[in-house]
């Protein structure tokens, strides 16, 4: 059905216009054309009393139809004229409007909703501008009307948390007249649209009012500390500004003028990188569903319903955990009763700390509880369709279990593990060629139920069928699931694993380990620096993980000594309370002069100082601090390409903002690499291989060869490379 904005007159003289673009009408081009074309028409009928909008089906409309901006550039091709047109022919035109919203009105929608003389809703219905998520400001006139509706501070709120509300809080704040019955609403709207027309009720234009804004005097002290909250909090973000500088001209010059400085500013937003970056994750994320070669095959998915997990501990309680959540019923297997009581707890803590952040009723908890059984044994293994083991890391220990889900499990069940530093064909490798195509990477990421990332590798014997029905596990547990090849680290860890490697390297050249998670976390956007997130992790962890990455990668690793010592002191970060930083009875971190021995030993054993610096710690700025951290990053990330570990660059690019934190206003990793450019990123690493090259490390900086042929010809990085061979 083509989006279009449906016309009828009813017996009343109540013109009906029905946004139409299912499932959740967006306002697509055609759309609001079709709205427009019909409200001119309701005006010019003097057959028509007053008009009434709506959406077609469950929903009023979720904002403009986003695929717009991928179609054009310079504003995703909305028309300059819808303002007027808003102002003209729904709000001011000869008949009044009221909006009747069931379901969601979210940014143009609500826009539109606003524009309107009058809204009904209905229980359930959210109503918000989440424009800001996607690097924009709204653009329909929201940054207008929204404050002149509900006051400036909900709205300024509203606008710049992008979180929506209910139609609770919209009566209260006035951005609703009326909730009614989803039976009555189209009879409760025209009903007070006739009440208008006959002056029962008085017509009221959004853009006009000021009865809701706050004195001037008060109205600046909010937007001055609005921009302050946004600058500290978003501090590497300009659009929250603009949508500022809109609202600040409304305030002042009043709603029209307002409206021209929304214009400008929703202009000025969508030419920014920070635009085109959230719109790639946004459309990125919805693409990782789809793998060549397994959900174009013809194959139809098989439901989930009940999966086992080997393993009570962190890791597979939090994996129970997302299970339950989703209505999935868990089989919980542990070794003895104190590990599987242990397990059990820990579920219960999970799903009471949801509870505690009302993020779900106490009740829904006890059910989703209810979802999990405990057992010693694999006597109910026939039953399950899946089983996720998530034991410690030994290859031995999991090659024994496997045998045994072999022997226990229905020829159908899927066998998945969790591990993240283990070859998952060395964990199937004794199972027979048949029980081989069930074998299935799973890897889900700390804490599991609240990670949204789930890694799904595969090995050359996985079934195209397994791998279709994972995909389809992941979406009922409302994880974003990446396909990736099996290799050392799958994708993620690997394209990381330079990332704290370059950080010791620059830390064993003398500079502070503080001033570099400073420039990596205040001045690149990450959550935090990686010495602060080692601690996080754990020096031991650390220690374990980086040995796979020595062993798999020798010819582009440095090893530092800073992690033996550190985990011989006992130091493993929060966990012990001390690592790079200490930290308090609340786990908050500080800088503690007590490591400074433990660097000074590590720089002198590594003698870089005296190789690469003449003696004299380098003074890098925060921006060649970043590039030394990241560019072996995109390098590795660039061999993950080239080698098809990942299904396409996109998929990377997912991963690392998901898993790593990579901030996602950046578009992730490849993303930012091709905004960079290829040919500035070869030259500096081959600049570092050089400098580092009289200590023996020009091969931890030096280019891949996609990288360089990417740099040679102009090539973008996220094009990917024809006919490279994958091991998807």
């Amino acid at each position: 059905m083509a989006p279009s904005a449906e016309y009828r007159v009813e017996s009343d003289g109540v013109a009906v216009i029905t946004l139409s673009n299912p499932p959740v009408n967006a306002l697509h081009p055609a759309v609001l054309k079709g709205l427009f074309d019909s409200l001119r028409r309701a005006h010019a009928d003097p057959n028509v009393k007053a008009v009434v909008v709506t959406g077609s089906g469950k929903n009023f409309s979720a904002g403009f139809d986003i695929n717009q901006f991928q179609k054009q550039s310079g504003g995703g091709g909305i028309d300059g004229n819808i303002n007027g047109a808003i102002c003209e022919v729904l709000e001011g035109g000869a008949k009044p409007t009221v909006a009747a919203i069931q379901g969601v009105a979210l940014g143009g929608g609500l826009e539109v909703a606003m524009g309107c003389n009058a809204r009904v809703g209905t229980p359930g219905c959210r109503l918000g501008l989440p424009e800001l998520q996607l690097g924009i400001i709204p653009g329909f006139g929201g940054t207008q009307r929204l404050p002149r509706l509900v006051g400036l501070q909900q709205a300024i709120q509203m606008m710049l948390t992008s979180a929506p509300i209910g139609d609770k809080a919209g009566l209260k704040a006035g951005l609703l007249d009326a909730v009614v019955p989803q039976g009555e609403l189209l009879a409760a709207a025209k009903r007070r649209a006739l009440d208008i027309a006959a002056g029962v009720l008085p017509r009221l234009q959004s853009l006009q009012r000021t009865d809701r804004l706050e004195p001037y005097g008060e109205a600046t002290a909010i937007i001055d500390f609005a921009r302050a909250q946004a600058a500290k909090r978003a501090r590497h973000l300009t659009h929250p500004q603009l949508c500022l500088d809109a609202i600040q001209e409304g305030v002042a010059k009043g709603g029209l003028a307002g409206l021209k400085k929304e214009g400008e500013a929703f202009a000025a937003a969508a030419a920014l990188d920070t635009h085109k970056a959230l719109v790639h994750i946004f459309f990125a994320t919805r693409s990782t569903k789809k793998v060549t070669g397994v959900t174009d095959a013809g194959l139809k998915p098989r439901k989930v319903a009940a999966v086992a997990v080997l393993g009570g501990g962190l890791m597979g309680s939090g994996i129970a955990t997302a299970l339950a959540l989703a209505g999935v019923k868990v089989l919980l297997k542990e070794v003895n009763q104190q590990f599987l009581d242990g397990g059990m707890s820990r579920i219960r803590a999970n799903m009471a700390s949801r509870v505690k952040k009302g993020r779900m009723s106490q009740a829904a908890a006890d059910a989703a509880m209810a979802k999990v059984t405990g057992t010693l044994d694999y006597s109910g293994f026939g039953g399950v369709d899946m089983v996720i083991e998530a034991v410690i890391e030994d290859i031995g220990l999991k090659q024994r279990i496997f045998a045994d889900l072999e022997a226990s499990c229905a020829p159908h069940a899927i066998l998945a593990t969790n591990t993240s530093t283990i070859d998952i064909e060395l964990v199937g490798a004794k199972l027979k060629p048949a029980t081989r195509e069930r074998v299935v990477g799973a890897h889900f990421f700390s804490p599991a139920h609240v990670m949204p990332l789930l890694e799904i590798v595969r090995t050359r014997h996985t079934s195209k069928q397994v791998l279709l029905d994972t995909l389809e596990l992941s979406s009922a547990i409302k994880k974003t699931p990446v396909v990736v090849g099996n290799c050392t680290g799958f994708a993620v860890n690997r394209v990381f694993f330079p990332y704290t490697m370059a950080a010791c390297l620059l830390m064993d050249s003398g500079v502070n380990p503080y001033q570099i998670d400073a420039a990596i976390a205040g001045g690149f956007g990450m959550p935090m620096g990686p010495f602060r997130l080692s601690d996080l992790v754990g020096s031991d962890i650390g220690l374990h993980v980086g040995k796979n990455f020595v062993d798999s990668f020798p010819q582009r690793v440095y090893v530092s000594g800073i992690f033996p010592a550190l985990v011989e002191a006992k130091r493993l970060g929060e966990k012990s309370g001390a690592g790079f930083y200490k930290f308090d009875a609340k786990r908050r971190p500080s800088p503690d002069p007590a490591v400074e021995p433990f660097i000074r030993r590590s720089v002198e054993s590594a003698g870089l100082l005296g190789k690469v610096f003449g003696g004299k710690p380098p003074k890098l700025s925060q921006q060649e601090t970043i590039e030394l951290l990241f560019f072996p990053v995109v390098n590795e990330g660039c061999r993950v390409i080239d080698e098809g570990i990942v299904d396409k660059p996109a998929d990377l690019d997912v991963a690392t903002v998901m898993a790593m934190g990579f901030p996602p206003y950046r578009g992730g990793l490849i993303f930012w690499a091709d905004l960079v450019g290829a040919k500035h990123i070869v030259a500096r690493l081959q600049q570092l291989a050089q400098q580092f090259a009289p200590a023996g490390l020009a091969g931890f900086f030096e280019p891949c060869e996609y990288l360089k042929a990417a740099a040679a010809s102009g090539r973008r990085l996220s094009d990917g490379r024809a006919g490279a061979a994958s091991k998807l």
